[in-house]
């Protein structure tokens, strides 16, 4: 596995395990409070959000098993100027925040009123942009002959950045309830 690539699975493996942890960590210090992260998501609309969390994290997989496996980072250039090296800074602008999402979202829930709120905006409107730069990327790669892996990555880049951008960085927030 060329360097690049190495560079790019410790983002994701760090990265990855601080989401996970900043998860884990806000369940088990905030237990019984799994309903107020909803915020003001109906009911009926929770099981939607679960399907396409389902849906994303294997697009998740799609898009990174593509570029860890099928790419060559000396060869890849994202629209015909960067090179392989744009991934990496596109992958810590969704972890990077991501980690601090519920961290966040639960300061807010404790001490509302105190712009806390806006900053858990600032995270979901950055993890939404740099997915949409991802698929940005894919789209714009030199490939030559695109094929089923690239697809699969494309789409499941596109879904991911559905749930981030759509579901969690527009309609999360305008259906929260303080």
């Amino acid at each position: 596995m060329a360097a690049q690539t190495i560079i790019l699975l410790v983002i994701n493996v760090i990265g990855g395990a601080g989401v996970i942890g900043s998860y884990i960590q806000g369940i088990i210090a905030h237990p019984g409070s799994g309903n107020v992260l909803w915020g003001g998501v109906p009911a009926g609309m929770r099981p939607v959000y679960g399907i396409s969390m389902i849906l994303a994290a294997l697009g998740y997989f799609a898009f990174m098993y593509f570029i860890l496996f099928k790419l060559n980072p000396d060869e890849v250039r994202i629209a015909g100027r960067f090179n392989f090296s744009l991934l990496h800074f596109i992958f810590l602008g969704i972890l990077i925040p991501s980690a601090f999402w519920m961290p966040l979202t639960f300061y807010m829930i404790n001490n509302p009123g105190g712009g806390a709120f806006t900053w858990v905006r600032i995270v979901l409107i950055i993890v939404g942009l740099f997915s949409c730069a991802l698929v940005w990327a894919l789209l714009s790669l030199n490939t030559r002959e695109p094929n089923l892996p690239y697809w699969l990555a494309v789409a499941g880049s596109a879904y991911f950045t559905f749930h981030t951008a759509v579901l969690d960085m527009i309609i999360w927030p305008i259906l929260y309830k303080f």
